[in-house]
């Protein structure tokens, strides 16, 4: 079975990744001209950690990225809120890591274009359109590098082309655009020195809009040297009469140094953090209303481009990865497409689009936000009880995590849907 996939980020190449591992033909179409090294840190929760291991990626996956051991919230003045046991102090079979998303999609590229060969990914190729019969879609694409039009022709078609998916945008064309919810965030990397434990996730503050985050990427390259520190201010703004810029507009030192100037955390240099940042860029918090359906036909949707949440409690990359592993599951399950299709909408919708809505109410950062209205850190079992209701909601907790039966499958398994 030969399925296009419409975009090349993180969901898009794990999602080749997993269909190969079933057995399919997928390739990947991607509008940028080429795939570097940008952005800044992620984290990947333990359950999307197991599913990288079983396609095969735990060593490179722990080769470049750093498994925090602790979260742990603190109020402005970086007095400790709340703070739990992450990965696998915190009971389960696999590590959670934090990592530069660059390094984290190079890998994967690499991966798919070792596997899958060369030509597996083609980049320039904006998406247009797409039509479909009775058994095949044709997904049509701009050619960024000639200006010409070019169709793929396959079986089905995967949208993982993101929070702006065009894909998503056809199935749906009167969805409208993104909600903002009057949030940027300024996000940097610096070298730093470990804080803390060198294992923490830090979260300070309190509601959106008034929250410091930060934890290392990667370790000091000798010891006691500097980190990889990724960091995170957010910051209000009232809503523009004018559309929202979408830029990712560069920020400048002196003002993201203004933006910090009342926050006082002892256990971090601010100043030195922001001067030490190779550059800052702002990005406005940003999701889409739940949909009622992600699947037309032999036509779906999955990561960003299916469920775009904002970014509480670490869940958007993680689910995405989630969807790759059941999509490749469902179709190797089931001789007849379109319902393994809609079996996988079946499967994974209900769940994402719950931790959307979770995520609009702060999901597990609650916690933080709570306290500071309560001038004080929550009572532990209180505390406790928000973080467990967010974990069993997303699927995460150790329990769900270490026991459910696996997604992976044998190419003999997949071999009826060949």
């Amino acid at each position: 079975m030969n399925v296009t996939i419409v975009g090349g980020g993180i969901a898009g190449l794990t999602c080749a990744l997993s269909l190969h591992a079933a057995g399919f033909r997928p390739r990947v179409c991607e509008a940028a001209r080429t795939i570097e090294a940008v952005g800044v840190g992620i984290n990947l929760l333990p359950h999307a950690v197991r599913e990288l291991a079983e396609l095969g990626l735990a060593d490179e996956l722990a080769a470049i990225a750093l498994p925090p051991r602790r979260l742990r919230y603190y109020d402005r003045a970086g007095e400790p809120v709340w703070e739990e046991p992450l990965g696998l102090a915190a009971g389960y079979h696999w590590p959670q890591y934090s990592v530069h998303r660059g390094r984290l999609h190079l890998l994967l590229l690499a991966a798919v274009r070792e596997r899958l060969g060369p030509d597996s990914v083609r980049t320039g190729l904006r998406f247009q359109r797409f039509e479909q019969t009775a058994d095949g879609v044709r997904a049509h694409f701009l050619d960024r590098t000639s200006g010409a039009e070019t169709a793929e022709d396959a079986d089905l078609l995967i949208g993982s082309d993101g929070i702006d998916s065009a894909v998503r945008a056809q199935l749906h064309p009167d969805e409208g655009p993104s909600n903002w919810n009057g949030v940027h965030m300024w996000r940097g990397v610096a070298p730093y020195p470990h804080i803390l434990d060198g294992r923490s996730i830090v979260v300070a503050g309190g509601t959106p809009g008034a929250k410091f985050v930060a934890y290392p990427i990667e370790d000091p390259a000798i010891e006691g040297g500097e980190a990889l520190m990724n960091w995170v201010l957010e910051v209000r703004h009232e809503r523009p009469a004018a559309p929202l810029d979408r830029s990712n507009r560069r920020i400048t030192p002196a003002e993201a140094l203004a933006g910090l100037a009342d926050w006082s955390l002892p256990w971090i240099d601010l100043v030195k953090l922001v001067e030490h940042s190779s550059a800052i860029f702002e990005y406005p918090m940003l999701d889409r209303d739940p949909l009622p359906s992600w699947t037309s036909g032999r036509v779906t949707l999955l990561g960003d481009a299916a469920h775009p949440m904002f970014p509480m409690g670490m869940n958007g990359g993680s689910q995405s990865v989630i969807d790759t592993r059941v999509l490749a599951w469902c179709l190797a399950g089931d001789p007849d497409p379109v319902a393994a299709l809609r079996h996988y909408e079946q499967l994974r919708r209900p769940t994402v689009n719950a931790v959307v809505l979770r995520n609009r109410e702060l999901g597990p950062e609650e916690i933080i936000a709570r306290a500071a209205d309560h001038g004080g850190a929550l009572p532990a079992d209180e505390a406790l009880r928000m973080a467990n209701d967010y974990r069993t909601l997303a699927q995460a907790t150790a329990e769900q995590v270490n026991t459910h039966e696996s997604w992976s499958v044998s190419r003999d398994t997949a071999d009826p849907v060949l």
